[in-house]
């Protein structure tokens, strides 16, 4: 059994499913989705920091007195359709799903008994969010489910007072925030439990060593639940099961410990900005690049989409999540189940990254610029002579190569023409019987 202490709780295996899975999406969704402008942080940026486009945005389309409760009637999700989206996320090629059940706001996409009146099935949608996508996810999907939940609530007069009081009374976490995390975990049982927002206060006030520990020794997903490190000022890339370490984190090196690089498809939110423009979403090749570099340095990518408040996945999200799709259909063995080889990145040629699958013994060499020459040249791989074979992936017949002294090798590319190319924004090359 787990201690309630970070040492007896650190020692706990990750369950293998999470590295073997790779890529999972992030869904940022609530009541942030109304205003949809600007951030996911609006609450606070328009009432706290009283940032001027929030105010001015406010001042010109809201009436005087207009509050962010009254956004609350306003989240709709008419057309949310839980089956449309778990197909979406079953052809994205994603492994898991990771839904905000709270944000920073309080709302729950649950009917949670903590929340009472700030909830989806008691204002906006009247209806049960997560259950409806748990539901689809498991119905129609292999996906993992997962949720977010935030720790701390911007303006909870409960968490005020406890931060007046620098963390030495602990009301909000007591009757709202531990609370609800029970809850979920019991009514959902989710796979993924993606803690945020401490609030800078310690994890000792959250009691999340305590929590902990009933989750790993006695929830009913003791066996198969990951969390990541988000428990308490300090805890971040520290204690906990995965390292997220920041947003966007993708430090570009093999690290020590299992580590997710959680990213949004819009450049500057994570939830859904109705004045987005089309640069400020990233385009296929930069996702593909995200994906090759983050898996082989032994990280999992975590993909956030936004839908909007009447429930839609904007076509942008979904087209670019089924490209990711339609390039893991050819270039899957590359990321599913693989471990990091000995070299992360080649150093002849830049932009091609090495992973390892372990049971077919094979090196994969991800590159992400087809060279204008047709040859390839890798620095890394020491090949032998009427052993090493290599594959395109996706493309039948086997490659023609040259060796490099002890270390490298050329490798002629097949002439292709753009129709007959395997795959686009990028390609797997399968070494086997590499040294």
């Amino acid at each position: 059994r787990y201690e309630p202490t970070w040492g007896s709780l650190d020692a706990r295996p990750l369950p293998a499913w999470f590295d073997e899975a790779k890529f999972g999406v992030f869904i940022h969704w609530g009541v942030f989705s109304v205003p949809s402008f600007g951030s996911e942080w609006f609450w606070w940026y328009w009432q706290k920091e009283k940032r001027e486009p929030y105010v001015k945005f406010m001042d010109t389309n809201y009436p005087p007195g207009f509050s962010y409760e009254d956004f609350g009637p306003l989240f709709t999700a008419e057309f949310f359709d839980a089956n449309q989206w778990a197909d979406i996320l079953k052809a994205s090629g994603a492994k898991y799903v990771v839904l905000t059940s709270k944000h920073h706001e309080g709302f729950t996409l649950w009917g949670s008994k903590y929340s009472w009146n700030w909830n989806a099935v008691d204002v906006g949608p009247k209806r049960d969010l997560v259950a409806e996508l748990a539901t689809s996810v498991r119905n129609r999907t292999d996906l993992h489910f997962g949720l977010y939940h935030s720790l701390f609530e911007w303006f909870n007069p409960l968490f005020l007072e406890d931060a007046t009081n620098a963390f030495k009374t602990r009301k909000f976490p007591t009757s709202k925030s531990l609370p609800e995390l029970y809850e979920i975990v019991t009514k959902y049982q989710p796979e993924i439990i993606w803690s945020d927002g401490d609030g800078n206060a310690p994890d000792t006030y959250w009691n999340s060593t305590g929590f902990l520990a009933w989750l790993y020794n006695d929830s009913p997903v003791r066996d198969t639940v990951v969390t990541n490190d988000r428990w308490g000022a300090g805890s971040i890339c520290a204690h906990g099961g995965f390292y997220t370490c920041s947003d966007r984190y993708n430090p570009g090196r093999l690290l020590p410990h299992k580590w997710e690089n959680c990213m949004t498809i819009d450049r500057s939110s994570w939830g859904y900005r109705r004045d987005a423009r089309l640069p400020d979403y990233l385009a296929i090749e930069d996702l593909v690049k995200q994906l090759a570099e983050t898996v082989s340095c032994g990280g999992n990518l975590l993909m956030n989409i936004g839908p909007t408040h009447d429930g839609r996945i904007a076509v942008v999200f979904e087209e670019r999540l089924r490209q990711v799709g339609a390039w893991l259909k050819v270039n899957g063995e590359a990321i599913y189940g693989t471990k990091p080889w000995r070299a992360q990145n080649d150093t002849a040629t830049p932009g091609v990254w090495y992973t390892f699958s372990p049971k077919e013994g094979k090196v994969n060499a991800i590159f992400l610029s087809w060279p204008v020459s047709g040859i390839l040249e890798l620095g890394e791989p020491q090949a032998k002579l009427g052993e090493t074979q290599v594959k395109l992936a996706g493309y039948k017949e086997l490659l023609k190569w040259v060796a490099l002294g002890e270390k490298g090798m050329v490798i002629a590319l097949p002439q292709l023409t753009p129709q007959q190319l395997p795959c686009q924004w990028g390609w797997t090359l399968q070494l086997t019987d590499i040294n």
